[in-house]
């Protein structure tokens, strides 16, 4: 009967952003608009910069509607004391926006597509052995 459950309830926990399961413990994002184009995400349960991106990534995807390629840019990097990062879609002004292999939230203009920040949400998932 446990079994039954599980199957029909995979669709839904597969739809969760921040869902973690076995050594992997789960996270959540909030996601907050500030003024002039800035968004905050606060992560619980994880200050890994995956989280950052995911929480970004989902919320331009899904919130705001944007394109998969829609560059999104840290416009201001991880504090340690409140665990949040601001991230923008217009690169920084000033700020070194070249590209990175390294995923980070500790460099201000930082960036990757929309698409690829959502990526990082499905990793969470992973541990279901699918």
């Amino acid at each position: 009967m446990s079994l039954v459950a599980a199957v029909f309830a995979l669709p839904g926990l597969a739809q969760t952003v921040g869902f973690g399961v076995g050594i992997n413990p789960g996270f959540r994002t909030t996601v907050t608009p500030l003024k002039g184009g800035i968004y905050e995400v606060s992560s619980s349960g994880t200050s890994a910069p995956v989280a950052y991106w995911c929480g970004i990534g989902d919320y331009a995807i899904r919130t705001l509607r944007t394109k998969a390629t829609q560059r999104i840019y840290i416009a201001g990097a991880y504090q340690k004391g409140i665990r949040t990062v601001q991230f923008s879609l217009t690169p920084p002004e000033g700020a070194d926006t070249s590209s990175s292999y390294s995923v980070t939230v500790k460099r201000v203009g930082a960036n990757m597509s929309a698409g690829s920040a959502q990526g990082y949400c499905y990793d969470n998932l992973m541990d279901f052995g699918f």
